[in-house]
């Protein structure tokens, strides 16, 4: 019932509201032009009239002479699909911590699997690169772990035993803050992981990391580095002698697995990144930092600007 209700929002059923809607959330304080960057709104003009024989929602722009409409120079640029369904997949992907399936966007907005497939990409891109500057800061940590995904099956004839056989993930993740994940695409070494930390965390943080050698080196570069040994303690949990631990990391990369073989089923290493850039992104805006469905939503349509992906290089 909360779902019918929900998706009977103007902007699911309207075009015209899901134009409007997708407008306010891309253009705040006013349209402006994707060629040249005018943003002088005396010289921003909406294409109007009785016979309506123009597209809907087009602008046109006194600087450099050109026409646009809000999807131009999105991800959702030269789009068949209507925005109400753009804005019923990008709630449904937004509205539960394990995503959704293609199959499930297929069957529900009433669009081709090969469709809704692609739908998922091209949002996942627009999820993606939304948590810029670094992590931590002074007086603050950063938890770091590395773990490995696929060839699972034992059944599989491709499984071969061994980490060398699986992809690599590494995810930085600040306690009751932001995380990023990184597909380590030639395999997790000391120098991948020297190359991920000092490029995204601030040097004056605290690193936790359990007792890996990955973590040795680079460690040497923050404030301090503290680690915790991976075995039970009475309290039940993984806890270092000065309180750190390694907790947030590995719950990220619990929902994470949870996701990829429960809603996902199989995801290809090809892919791999822009599925943890669509686990990352609805991490950082969870409910826990007071983000709700409607807003996290929202902010996953904000991303779509200045990106694009065509079938070709997904396929």
């Amino acid at each position: 019932m909360v779902k019918l209700a929900t998706f009977q929002n103007p902007i699911f059923q309207d075009e015209t509201k899901a134009r409007e809607a997708l407008e306010a959330v891309r253009w705040p304080a006013g349209p402006y032009c994707p060629h040249c960057g005018n943003s002088d709104q005396e010289k921003v003009a909406k294409v109007g009239g009785e016979k309506q024989s123009h597209r809907p929602g087009l602008f046109y722009c006194n600087e450099c002479k050109g026409q646009f409409t809000v999807t131009v120079g999105t991800v959702f640029e030269r789009s068949k699909v209507p925005l109400t369904k753009w804005w019923m997949a990008a709630h449904m992907m937004n509205s539960g911590k394990n995503g959704v399936s293609a199959h499930e966007i297929h069957r529900s907005i009433g669009v081709t699997y090969k469709t809704a497939w692609f739908m998922m990409h091209r949002l996942r891109e627009a999820m993606s690169g939304m948590s810029p500057g670094p992590m931590g800061g002074e007086g603050q940590s950063v938890q770091a772990d590395e773990t490995y995904y696929g060839n699972t099956s034992k059944r599989a004839k491709s499984y071969r035993k061994g980490h060398s056989r699986k992809a690599s993930v590494v995810a930085l993740v600040e306690p009751k803050g932001r995380v990023r994940a990184f597909h380590a695409e030639l395999g997790i070494g000391a120098d991948v992981v020297w190359e991920i930390l000092v490029t995204n965390v601030h040097r004056s943080s605290d690193l936790h990391t359990d007792e890996s050698k990955l973590y040795k080196k680079v460690g040497k570069e923050f404030a301090s580095h503290k680690t915790v040994k991976h075995g039970w303690n009475q309290s039940g949990h993984y806890v270092g002698k000065d309180g750190q631990t390694t907790n947030a990391v590995e719950n990220f990369f619990g929902n994470m697995k949870r996701s990829l073989r429960g809603t996902y089923i199989h995801v290809s290493e090809k892919h791999l990144q822009r599925y943890l850039s669509e686990f990352e992104f609805r991490y950082n805006n969870r409910s826990g930092l007071g983000v709700s469905d409607g807003e996290r939503t929202a902010r996953a349509m904000k991303g779509i600007e200045g990106k694009r992906l065509t079938y070709r290089p997904t396929h």
